[in-house]
């Protein structure tokens, strides 16, 4: 990368956080302590079973309440093969914290393996009512470890979900290399993406029906990690399990 480059970057970083800058801290969830704040936390338990076997997308693992610890202010979402099962952890905050617009960011360290597919997303209030994919879907944070160096950041309505979703892939080289920052940056009118401050896409469309945008409602926050599945692949290295997905911290900035 030339010097012109790097300025061209540093500037952008400098920009955007100074616009975070602008907005006040209205949550955080540091993970401190030893236990999840089920104030704040639930847990999706099993294979998604009777109704959504597979978890929607043919997805390998068993969640359960084991599969995560609280240590030194992270939280380490462990996926396991035991015996022949795969398990991990799924954690939502429906119904306890939801939010309508600002920026929604976590610093996170990606597992690597092939076969798995973290992530730090998020799913409208509204899904027991309408369903997916009318309530829509913002995902943040998708990393699968078939496609190193790759990251994936989605939306999903009812005019585009699934294969069809609105969606950018972006190499970034190192992306495995420690801890990054993932956010999105949504108002009323256009819903932007970044990893570590630097854009990735954005999604304004010239006119918002509810087939298009079913943003303007408050959505809940995701964290897991599948085995397998749709987007994960049907090859799973299991030399390499046990992996961790870790959190260091949630944060949601709001005018």
């Amino acid at each position: 990368m030339d010097n012109y480059m790097r300025l061209a970057m540093l500037c952008l970083s400098f920009f955007v956080q100074s616009c975070a800058n602008k907005k006040a801290l209205v949550w955080e969830e540091n993970f401190d302590g030893t236990t999840l704040d089920e104030q704040v936390w639930n847990y999706e338990l099993g294979d998604g079973c009777p109704e959504l076997c597979g978890w929607g997308n043919n997805e390998k693992q068993i969640y359960t309440k084991t599969n995560h610890t609280l240590k030194d202010g992270f939280l380490h979402i462990t996926i396991k093969k035991e015996d022949e099962k795969y398990t991990s952890s799924r954690i939502t905050t429906k119904g306890k914290k939801e939010f309508k617009y600002g920026r929604i960011e976590t610093r996170a360290q990606l597992p690597l393996a092939k076969g798995l597919w973290p992530a730090f997303w998020m799913l409208g209030s509204n899904i027991s009512e309408v369903g997916w994919p009318l309530c829509g879907e913002i995902d943040i944070l998708e990393y699968i470890g078939r496609k190193p160096n790759t990251i994936f950041t989605t939306l999903h309505f009812e005019e585009k979900f699934g294969d069809n979703g609105y969606s950018k892939t972006t190499t970034i080289n190192g992306i495995e290399d420690g801890f990054h920052v993932y956010a999105v940056h949504w108002s009323p009118d256009i819903i932007v993406f970044f990893v570590d401050d630097i854009k990735m896409f954005e999604y304004k469309p010239d006119h918002k029906t509810e087939q298009n945008w079913p943003f303007y409602q408050p959505f809940f926050i995701i964290l897991n990690t599948a085995v397998g599945g749709n987007l994960g692949g049907d090859t799973i290295d299991d030399s390499i399990f046990p992996q961790e997905f870790i959190i260091d911290y949630i944060k949601v900035y709001q005018n």
